[in-house]
């Protein structure tokens, strides 16, 4: 097996794979894991033939959080160094969050605190109903500081309120609920299909109109409807609509086949 903390594979269609590998530990974070994710996502940001990415981990669960290791030697730091671990933690999971295309998070297993907090990151979440979660910060002494924005905007300030404190484990279903997860499985085939439905949706979609799209919730999520937003929208159709693939979508509406995006960079 690679040393590799982190896996990416890229496939001809568009579809990047981030696989957390250390299974060993349940995919636990240590600054290596984060700083090689951190890469990874760097790198698919760049990617203009990628349209979607689905993150999962390596053999039994997705993430059981921080790594005790890890945790043991960020105790003997310094304030200063504790802070710089933070932020660079803090911009992983933002660039995993802000990242220009569809993420999917597949998850088994544990998903723990900071694994809570990279699945609350992606756009859709496909879940194994007997998997385990948890805000289990507190039960060390620590907080979920770094996830909160993601899991907060995943679950809500009145579910937080509970979860944040409590560090109790609960499980897919209620996952499921709380709207962390969008889509319960109870098998692993179950789960591969579910994702294949998603994946032949994106691949009959414009990459760059996927994009954009995205850009819109990012830009205009919690704020007042005004007389800027709707410039601002209009502007963007006008644009987007001028665009070879918009014109090519519509062409190929029209005349009933499918549209010939499928395999270019669209950039």
């Amino acid at each position: 097996m690679t040393n590799e903390t982190v896996l990416l594979e890229r496939d001809d269609d568009g579809t990047a794979w981030v696989t957390l590998n250390r299974p060993e530990v349940h995919n636990a974070f240590d600054e290596n894991v984060i700083h090689r994710l951190r890469e990874v996502f760097q790198i698919l940001a760049e990617d203009n033939h990628c349209r979607v990415v689905v993150v999962k981990g390596a053999g039994k669960s997705f993430s059981a959080g921080g790594d005790v290791n890890w945790m043991k030697r960020a105790a003997a730091f310094s304030h200063n160094e504790n802070l710089a671990d933070a932020e660079y933690l803090a911009a992983m999971l933002n660039s995993l969050y802000n990242l220009n295309k569809m993420t999917i998070a597949c998850v088994r297993g544990f998903a723990m605190g900071g694994g809570l907090g990279l699945l609350s990151c992606c756009d859709m979440v496909i879940a194994d109903e007997n998997a385990t979660f948890a805000l289990s910060e507190v039960k060390i002494g620590l907080m979920p500081a770094t996830i909160s924005p993601y899991v907060l905007a995943a679950m809500g300030e009145r579910n937080a309120r509970r979860y944040f404190q409590t560090g109790e484990r609960f499980k897919g279903q209620r996952a499921y609920e709380l709207g962390l997860v969008h889509e319960l499985v109870t098998t692993e085939e179950e789960m591969d299909a579910q994702l294949n439905i998603i994946l032949d949706h994106v691949r009959d979609n414009g990459p760059f109109a996927m994009r954009e799209a995205k850009r819109l919730i990012m830009d205009y999520a919690d704020q007042p409807i005004s007389a800027k937003m709707m410039q601002d929208s209009a502007e963007r159709i006008a644009a987007i609509r001028a665009r070879p693939e918009a014109k090519e979508g519509l062409t190929a509406f029209l005349e009933k086949r499918k549209p010939n995006w499928i395999g270019e960079d669209n950039t």
